[in-house]
């Protein structure tokens, strides 16, 4: 019988210890969470802070770090605008990526969605230098279009020459 008493009495002190436990790392992770908010964003003294102000603290902070975060990614995008109008067609595009590996040619192609060319034409290029195409594709994201063309060589014995299409197609898309 006392056996059966000194387990519960024992189940109980290790109960105790594991809050005590959980208690003293809730409140370590609270200093943490309180040394990282700068003493500007603070409304309260850190001393008198609560739990409940810390977070609430933490949470504005937090916010006020996501408005400057999109407020930055909007200044950021103002002034690549900025930069593209003043280089007329846009600092880096079109890109054009040329791989000749054995008999196939990979092509991709990047373009802004102010920026159009005739998809045919390229197509035409390709055929005209001696490769069949084999599959394509493209996508949008944001305001590029992403062109994917894989081609390979019609003849075996004539082969592709990468940099000759490169050069047509840097042509035709300017």
């Amino acid at each position: 019988m006392r056996n059966c008493h000194r387990g519960r009495a024992d189940l109980k002190v290790e109960r105790k210890m594991a809050e005590k436990y959980r208690r003293l790392h809730m409140k370590t992770l609270y200093l943490k969470l309180s040394s990282i908010i700068p003493a500007e964003h603070r409304t309260t003294a850190k001393d008198a802070m609560t739990k409940q102000d810390n977070l609430d603290q933490a949470t504005s902070y937090i916010k006020y770090l996501r408005a400057r975060i999109e407020k930055l990614k909007q200044r950021r995008l103002v002034q690549t605008s900025a930069v593209r109008n003043e280089m007329g067609t846009g600092y880096l595009l079109p890109i054009i990526e040329v791989k000749y590996q054995d008999l196939n040619l990979e092509i991709l192609l990047i373009s802004g969605v102010n920026k159009s060319f005739m998809f045919h034409e390229v197509i035409n290029v390709l055929e005209e230098e001696g490769a069949e195409v084999i599959h394509a594709s493209f996508s949008v994201v944001g305001d590029k279009i992403y062109h994917t063309i894989h081609s390979q060589a019609v003849s075996t014995r004539i082969g592709l020459e990468a940099s000759r299409v490169s050069e047509r197609l840097k042509e035709l898309v300017k």
